[in-house]
């Protein structure tokens, strides 16, 4: 059964261009990393960015394939494409996650230990000088809270008939 182009409907058309316009722009993508081989490739780049990178191949090639199947009317969850997508996103994620301890604020313990010690021996040796006065001393330690007020009970006085007490 043959068919012309003026049997296809014109979104049918449109779309099946916006597919073509996609897939070259796919292949002029790709045409870099094709060029070269895996060794060259990954030799430009950190372990991080290598396992960026074979992990985007991996779910580009897994993807082309699930169009693939839906081109040909096949259904591609009964062939484990999904399967096989769901556990690259699982590496992605994983990958994510590394990439953020990496960006995290660390502790310097080294730099924090000195800060400690150098300020208790400032402390202590404010207080062996001799010519510092104890006014000097207590001016690292903290400042403590005065004692609470003794409350002071009111006693009235009995005053005698008709006169008040003054």
């Amino acid at each position: 059964m043959a068919t012309n182009m003026t049997d296809i409907p014109q979104n049918l058309k449109e779309k099946l261009a916006d597919l073509d316009r996609s897939l070259t722009n796919l292949e002029e993508s790709f045409t870099p990393m094709l060029s070269k081989s895996q060794i060259e490739i990954q030799s430009e780049f950190t372990p991080l960015e290598q396992a960026k990178l074979n992990l985007v191949a991996v779910y580009a090639m897994n993807s082309l394939f699930w169009a693939y199947l839906n081109t040909c009317g096949l259904e591609p969850l009964g062939k484990g494409v999904k399967t096989e997508l769901d556990r690259v996103r699982t590496y992605m994620n994983r990958v994510k996650e590394i990439e953020d301890k990496a960006k995290a604020p660390r502790l310097n313990s080294d730099a924090a230990k000195r800060f400690v010690r150098n300020a208790l021996w400032q402390s202590a040796h404010k207080k062996s000088q001799p010519g510092s006065s104890k006014a000097e001393a207590d001016q690292d330690r903290p400042v403590e809270a005065p004692p609470p007020k003794k409350k002071k009970k009111l006693i009235k006085k009995k005053s005698k008939k008709g006169k008040h007490p003054k």
